[in-house]
């Protein structure tokens, strides 16, 4: 086997992989109007907030669509610059039916479920793209007893294991000042209350919410 030697400082023109979690309305679809040349696989039927946008997309249903899409996308890739995943939590609903349907124990669907993540997400993540999944929000309980918030999905073991496949993972905050105004903002490193990492050290701890702007940051491919 031929060996193909590489440079680091070349890492991210594969593009930046980045999760990002938050409570419902925060505006997580809300991002994609700031990703350069995106394509979404949208699993939510929730595209109204950008809509207007002139940006394609493909509504996943079923698995059967969810691997036509991979296989147009990987054909496709250089059309567009960012692949969108709207939202990983609801896609792993859609793996978990499949899953229901072929085993004749729930705990089996489940643990098959944890698989089948692993292929997909990896599969998605190592596109030459940038790549956005977003994700719901739930709180909690490690085995220490600590609460904290971070990334949702059925089955205890998938969203337990979601950051670790991302070098990027930001909670999209949302908080309200002593005038009653809310602002927005994506939280890049970790707290006692959100799971959140930045492996390219480039970012500060709160960065505003545009992720156009954090991937030329990062020094990944922004057209």
């Amino acid at each position: 086997m031929a060996i193909n030697i590489k440079n680091t400082n070349t890492v991210a023109n594969d593009g930046v992989k980045i999760l990002v979690y938050g409570q419902a309305g925060a505006g997580k679809t809300t991002l994609i109007r700031t990703l350069p040349s995106p394509i979404v696989l949208s699993a939510e039927a929730g595209l109204l907030s950008i809509a207007g946008s002139d940006i394609p997309y493909i509504e996943i249903h079923n698995l059967d669509e969810l691997y036509e899409a991979y296989s147009f996308i990987k054909e496709h890739a250089g059309d567009y610059s960012t692949v969108v995943l709207d939202s990983i939590s609801e896609i792993a609903e859609v793996v978990l039916s499949a899953e229901k349907s072929k085993a004749k124990d729930p705990r089996q669907a489940y643990g098959a479920l944890q698989d089948s993540m692993n292929v997909l997400i990896r599969a998605f993540r190592d596109l030459p793209a940038n790549v956005y999944f977003s994700a719901k929000m739930e709180k909690v309980q490690d085995d220490t007893g600590r609460v904290y918030f971070g990334p949702a999905a059925p089955g205890t073991k998938v969203s337990q294991s979601l950051p670790y496949f991302f070098d990027e993972v930001f909670a999209l905050r949302v908080e309200q000042d002593q005038d009653g105004r809310y602002a927005r903002w994506l939280q890049t490193s970790l707290d006692s209350t959100f799971i959140a990492k930045d492996r390219s050290g480039k970012l500060a701890q709160f960065e505003a919410p545009d992720l156009g702007a954090i991937i030329a940051k990062i020094g990944g491919s922004n057209g």
